[in-house]
């Protein structure tokens, strides 16, 4: 059951980084058009860079969840192929601790349940936790920062998701890689 919302989120992140990865395109694209034109929207340079961002983060998690995130494997690939096995579980186990970390981080980021005991009211919520997150705008586009850094705790619920998947399929993790990377 892990293993397929692992994949159906793995498939949304695809699709997201994909349309971002259009998006991108496009912004720099109108960005060439209104310079050229003397005409720059400087909201468009910000715009691509938040979606290169989000992109990039989605992306990674799903990376994670094909096994194609960037690895050293000079020492694994010496390794007899139960050492392998174990070596990959390791990194699996180093990636699950890092997501947790980060989930944490993210909440203590974010503070939910603080936001929500101050009544969502973000003064009430600064002057109590003196954390600025919801207060700060995009430079240019106008929109708070807190939604652009969304990409952070989307990015590390994916991450868990996917490394606890790999945690919990105690197939061969080795044959995977090995199979792509051949």
């Amino acid at each position: 059951m892990l293993n397929r919302i692992s994949a159906v989120w793995a498939r949304i992140e695809m699709a997201a980084s994909a349309a971002l990865a259009v998006g991108v395109t496009l912004l720099i694209l109108l960005n060439v058009v209104t310079r050229s034109l003397n005409n720059a929207l400087f909201w468009v340079d910000e715009s691509a860079i938040y979606a290169m961002v989000w992109m990039t983060f989605l992306g990674a998690s799903a990376a994670i969840h094909y096994r194609q995130q960037v690895a050293i494997t000079i020492v694994t690939d010496m390794l007899p192929l139960g050492a392998q096995r174990v070596a990959a579980k390791l990194v699996d186990l180093a990636i699950f601790i890092f997501a947790c970390a980060m989930l944490y981080f993210c909440w203590r980021w974010y503070l939910p349940l603080e936001l929500a005991g101050a009544g969502f009211d973000t003064m009430a919520f600064q002057g109590a936790t003196f954390n600025f997150i919801y207060a700060e705008p995009t430079s240019t586009i106008g929109i708070q920062k807190w939604i652009i850094w969304l990409v952070m705790p989307l990015f590390s619920f994916g991450v868990f998701v996917h490394a606890l998947a790999h945690l919990l399929n105690f197939d061969a993790p080795g044959a995977e890689k090995s199979a792509v990377a051949t």
